[in-house]
């Protein structure tokens, strides 16, 4: 209490300059303070300019509802890499990591982040688009078909080749495992999936596949049977073990049952060993021996036959074993015989061979034919029956068809020219009688100026005849009250061209003959009778003789297919005509005959000409008087000429395809079929009000 009083009793005895001093040196220190503070934060501001992270170095993020857009520019600032957003994507985001991390770290944790609010980054070369995560499996990706890509945010394409298991029956298994705004597809020709979704659920799903892609089918097994026939049993066996069937691209698969005729054998291969348990349990039941009281030498069975014919089936088959048998006798009774005789014995080899031949037993076998239900009845003991229908599983197959195209191309050009004067006058006259006439004719009725008076010189009436065709210019005279042509000028040119496309097609069997005819059934008279004499009745009974033939097109073809797919082709083809000119001809009927027999060997689909026609003829006629015909210039009026040319182009090509199965057979019936259906709607009538009748038949659409 002494030391603040002595310090206030002090204050209050200091002189006046002394407080005035103190204030001063207050304020100055205020002031210093000041400045120095101003300064640090100066020197601190140079000092600690703003700091931009190096690529590669860790970072630290701490984004609070930051703007996707904002932090995907930060993201491509940091990594490096080009990064575009999407306008659609809209939003805001949080991301902190406690603790630096790398940059690489830092764009997966922000990819992470879009995945959760449903966008998704994809890499389309190089350059990273930030996308709504429904567009993202067509916005390119990497796609890869070797091992999967590492575990990441990202969307990417894989593609899983398969090596056992059908791709088909991985699809309902992976499906559920697969976003819905991402793919799965099967290529089913590879056995392969194709799948688009992120990196780290595709290494999931490879370890899913690599575990279910596995080889279970089992080795192949061979089951010999005791008493059935393998022909019949493998129906009945692949019946109860495959009652449903299978999917497309799982026939690999399922159990396989063969049979091996040879050695009455099954051949299978299961798809594990459980099947291949199954099938010799099912086996052992069914190939038992006969019961008692069945004849085994005596068997009846009933083959139904599939394609083959059953009456030509069985002549084959009775011709086959006829043949063995006596096969069998000829190289066993001379060696058994001889073998038996003594070796001192005066008995010829042929005597004893002939008197006492050592014969086989012969259990017999017969081969009938049902017509009926095409069925073969065979009474035989089972070794016979099993090799005789190993022969019939082997004939009775599906026959191949050959689709015979041909295609007959004719094209015709004629023409003609005519240039000729003719005159005619009288010579002289004797009161009102024609002494003569003078006068050039040349050519048929309607061409001859003769044919073509109005009135004869004699004074006869017209005969008719009407002038020829092309330009006629004439000029009459009047002699006596009578007209007649003076003279005549004409002029003709012609032109003709004619354009035939025939296309027969057949559709036949392999080995057996086709025919097509496509034309008329004219009759060609062959006698006439007719009685000129009396009678005992007085009456005449003529009467002809006729004979009808196919004229038109004609084609007859015998295809037989190679082992290595050619086609060889007996081809006898026909085209006729009736000649015009000659329907009325007193003599009978002219048809005009083009045809050709042939073999040739075609490749299946292909097309070869089988033969032709290229004619070129051309003919000149002149008509003139001698001397004056030959006149430069002047001779033309006393002249006629005529010229020809007549050019023929034919030629015939055909194309065989082989149909070998009930696919392609329908494929081409429907496209034949949809062919002419289209021609038939392009036929229809335009539509009247006045004809009640608007619409032409069509094909139904099939």
């Amino acid at each position: 209490m002494s030391l603040l009083i002595s310090m206030n009793s002090t204050l209050v005895c200091r002189p006046p300059w002394r407080a005035l001093a103190d204030a001063c040196a207050h304020a100055l220190l205020t002031w210093l303070i000041a400045a120095s503070v101003c300064n640090l934060a100066m020197a601190q501001a140079v000092k600690s300019p703003q700091i931009t992270p190096r690529l590669g170095e860790p970072v630290t993020l701490n984004f609070v509802n930051a703007e996707i857009d904002a932090v995907a520019r930060t993201m491509a600032t940091i990594t490096g890499r080009n990064v575009v957003v999407d306008p659609r994507v809209k939003g805001t985001l949080t991301l902190i990591t406690e603790n630096p991390v790398a940059p690489l770290t830092a764009f997966g944790q922000f990819a992470a982040q879009l995945r959760v609010q449903g966008f998704a980054v994809v890499d389309a070369a190089g350059l990273y688009k930030i996308v709504p995560e429904a567009e993202a499996k067509m916005q390119g990706g990497s796609v890869s078909a070797g091992a999967v890509l590492g575990s990441s945010n990202q969307i990417v394409t894989q593609i899983f080749k398969l090596t056992h298991e059908a791709a088909n029956n991985l699809l309902p298994v992976l499906r559920p495992l697969i976003p819905p705004n991402n793919t799965i597809s099967v290529d089913t020709g590879n056995n392969a999936l194709v799948i688009t979704d992120y990196a780290d659920n595709l290494q999931r799903l490879a370890r899913i596949i690599a575990a279910l892609d596995i080889a279970n089918a089992s080795d192949i097994d061979i089951i010999p049977l005791k008493n059935s026939l393998a022909t019949d049993l493998v129906p009945l066996l692949v019946k109860l073990l495959e009652p449903g069937g299978s999917a497309p691209g799982e026939s690999a698969y399922r159990t396989t049952l063969l049979a091996e005729p040879r050695g009455n054998s099954l051949i299978l291969r299961a798809a594990n060993p459980a099947r291949v348990a199954l099938v010799r349990s099912l086996v052992d039941k069914l190939d038992r021996p006969p019961e008692q009281g069945e004849n085994p030498s005596g068997n009846i069975h009933v083959v139904y036959l599939k394609n083959a014919d059953a009456a030509q089936l069985a002549v084959t088959l009775r011709a086959a074993i006829a043949s063995d048998a006596g096969s069998a006798l000829s190289t066993s009774t001379l060696p058994t015989a001889a073998a038996r005789l003594p070796v001192a014995t005066n008995v010829s080899l042929s005597t004893a061979a002939v008197s006492s031949p050592v014969r086989q037993p012969n259990t017999g076998g017969q081969i009938q034919a049902d017509p009926s239900t095409n069925s073969l009845i065979i009474t035989a003991p089972d070794p016979q029956y099993r090799q005789l229908r190993a022969v019939i599983e082997q004939l009775d197959s599906r026959r191949a068809q050959v689709y015979v195209e041909s295609l007959i191309a004719e094209v015709n050009t004629d023409k003609a020219a005519e240039f000729g004067i003719q005159w005619q006058g009288p010579l002289g006259q004797a009161g009102n009688n024609v002494i003569g006439f003078l006068g050039t004719n040349f050519g048929t009725a309607g061409k001859n100026i003769l044919a073509l008076s109005t009135q004869g010189l004699s004074g006869v009436s017209a005969n008719g005849v009407t002038p020829g065709a092309g330009l006629n210019i004439g000029a009459v005279q009047r002699s006596n009250g009578v007209y007649a042509l003076g003279f005549l000028a004409r002029a003709l040119e012609q032109t003709g061209s004619g354009n035939i496309l025939s296309t027969p097609n057949l559709l036949t069997l392999d080995n057996e003959e086709a025919k097509i005819v496509i034309g008329q059934n004219v009759p060609f008279i062959t006698g006439l009778y007719a009685n000129t004499g009396t009678t005992v009745s007085g009456t005449v009974n003529p009467f002809q003789t006729i004979e009808r033939k196919d004229v038109g097109l004609t084609l007859r073809v015998r295809p037989q297919i190679s082992e290595n797919g050619t086609v060889k082709l007996i081809i006898s083809q026909e085209v006729s005509s009736v000649d015009a000119t000659s329907v009325n001809s007193a003599s009978g009927l002219i048809t005009n005959k083009r045809s050709f027999d042939s073999t040739v060997l075609v490749e299946d689909g292909g097309i070869v000409v089988l033969g032709g026609l290229l004619q070129d003829q051309f003919a000149e006629n002149e008509d003139k008087v001698p001397l004056l015909g030959s006149l430069p210039l002047i001779g033309n009026l006393f002249k006629n000429q005529t010229r020809s040319r007549k050019k023929t182009n034919l030629m015939v090509f055909i194309r065989p395809v082989v149909v070998r199965d009930a696919t392609a057979t329908d494929s081409l019936s429907t496209d034949r079929y949809e062919l002419m259906r289209g021609q038939q709607q392009n036929a229809q009538p335009a539509r009247s009000l006045l004809l009640p009748i608007n619409e032409a038949p069509i094909l139904e659409k099939r």
